[in-house]
């Protein structure tokens, strides 16, 4: 059993609205050459050495790429043959989690992890859609967009966070976003300009919402033995912590998110942190929606619920802040859903190896990355990471 689990190597694509040149394997290739490339590593059926990469775990689904077993179109770029690979449908931070198990449990010993979609491809609030009940939701017409208008209405009424703050929140990641290569839509906006940006579901307006995007992520998690021959930079796993919540909206208060706040207190409690606002010196969120990143802080313990309009109001939150979020530019400025999770851990590991380039916040030594996917962040992951 593997006493301590490493990231060994990150890559990424640039993210874009869409990558007509590129099908899906394609996309998955450029990140896996990225990985194998600098870590030298080749597949457990052809070396005898053991180093090498001996399962793959992937995140996919089936409806965004309209096929069923969607992870079977890419085993020739994943490099799945004769050996052990796993689907995880959903989020990116949750084929992390999956892999971290399964090398503490000691059945291997460096993993690859991948996540992809093009998004631009499918219609979303079809696929999104399909989430629903069938008998009572789904004839609805909800999605995800409609949920969230819900969440945030709720939140803003209960606690009386405003539209003002939620905007700067967009303005503070697109801003960072000029400062990531990777990033599919880095802006200089002003309050003004997201509150004036055309209403899509209210209160939720244009810029309030992530783009469309298309790209891939890939990353490389090794056991402590094998990590430190592989990389003088390893980032260790510390803590991890997931939860799933009710599938009825009706089930939840929206204003708060109970799975996010258990699933970040079972990370913390493998962490060993009692104190996030003293102990994690950076973060990335899943902010598909502007209103989730002062929703999400407040449900991982950063403050009390109803004060996370006052981290952005008081600067916490910008790059130079005492808590800085979502230094990359975050999921507004383009990341596929699914992907996004993975890049999410992916850009804190960055953080900590000091290689995150323009974007680098000043000795982090605590990063914690969360994942969401579902209506209203019904499914949650939360993943701390250390030096």
């Amino acid at each position: 059993m593997s006493e301590r689990v490493a990231i060994v190597s990150i890559a990424q694509t640039k993210y874009e609205r869409e990558k007509p040149l590129q099908d899906h394997g394609e996309l998955v290739w450029e990140v896996v050459k990225k990985v194998r490339e600098e870590t030298g590593l080749k597949y457990v059926d052809q070396v005898s050495d053991g180093m090498a990469i001996d399962k793959v775990v992937s995140c996919s689904e089936d409806f965004w790429q309209l096929r069923t077993i969607s992870d079977a179109y890419i085993q020739p770029e994943l490099g799945c043959y004769n050996m052990d690979s796993t689907k995880v449908a959903g989020d990116g931070a949750q084929a992390v989690y999956h892999a971290f198990m399964n090398i503490l449990s000691g059945m291997h010993d460096i993993i690859l992890v991948v996540a992809h979609r093009k998004e631009s491809e499918t219609i979303r609030n079809l696929v999104e859609n399909a989430a629903f009940d069938p008998i009572f939701m789904r004839p609805l017409g909800l999605d995800f967009l409609a949920a969230a208008a819900m969440q945030m209405r709720r939140y803003m009424d209960v606690y009386g966070i405003t539209e003002e703050q939620c905007a700067a929140v967009v303005v503070k990641n697109r801003g960072n976003a000029k400062k990531n290569p990777c990033a599919q839509e880095p802006l200089d906006l002003t309050t003004a300009d997201v509150l004036e940006s055309k209403r899509i579901a209210y209160p939720i307006k244009a810029f309030d919402c992530k783009p469309i995007s298309d790209g891939a992520c890939a990353m490389i998690l090794a056991s402590e033995n094998m990590a430190k021959k592989l990389t003088d930079k390893p980032v260790w796993i510390k803590g991890v912590g997931n939860c799933y919540d009710a599938h009825y909206l009706g089930d939840r208060d929206l204003a708060d998110c109970d799975s996010l706040r258990m699933a970040a207190q079972r990370a913390y409690k493998m962490a060993g942190i009692t104190n996030p606002r003293q102990e994690i010196d950076l973060a990335e969120v899943s902010d598909g929606y502007s209103y989730q990143e002062l929703l999400w802080l407040e449900e991982m313990g950063f403050c009390e619920r109803g004060e996370g309009g006052k981290l952005i109001d008081q600067g916490i939150t910008m790059m130079e802040g005492e808590l800085p979020v979502n230094p990359s530019g975050g999921i507004l400025s383009g990341n596929p859903s699914a992907v996004s999770g993975l890049t999410r851990v992916a850009e804190a590991a960055l953080q900590l190896r000091g290689e995150a380039g323009e974007r680098q916040v000043d000795g982090p030594g605590v990063a914690l990355a969360q994942g969401s996917t579902g209506p209203c962040g019904q499914s949650q992951c939360v993943i701390i990471l250390g030096n």
